[in-house]
């Protein structure tokens, strides 16, 4: 696969500790991405942070919290794109959601039977 020009770059934040159906949110997401074709997902553990309810959430060992901040970020064209937004919507039932333009330089990847990505 390869894809090059304009794009959507979507992030979603949530807490490591969110579920969906029993497994981690973060996780549900990304296997749906890529049972529904998307170009790849990453995600990303922050150390700190806080939402909308102003609680700190930090890895501090003084306070050590077990629901640390978490970012998906999504790169792929528009189309697909706007294809998972109605799935992030129902998923994501605490959180935030944006999404930006941007220009894909370079996405390819050699095909392989077994995918190490």
């Amino acid at each position: 696969m390869k894809i090059t020009g304009p794009g959507k770059v979507v992030r979603i934040y949530t807490g490591e500790s969110d579920k969906w159906h029993g497994q981690a949110l973060y996780n549900a997401i990304v296997m749906r991405l890529k049972q529904e074709g998307l170009a790849g997902a990453t995600v990303i553990r922050g150390i700190e942070g806080f939402g909308a309810n102003s609680r700190i959430h930090t890895a501090s060992i003084l306070r050590l919290s077990e629901d640390l901040p978490v970012e998906i970020v999504i790169v792929d064209t528009e189309e697909r794109v706007q294809r998972i937004l109605p799935l992030l919507d129902e998923m994501v039932t605490e959180g935030l959601i944006t999404m930006q333009d941007c220009e894909i330089i370079k996405y390819v990847h050699a095909p392989s039977s077994e995918s190490h990505d």
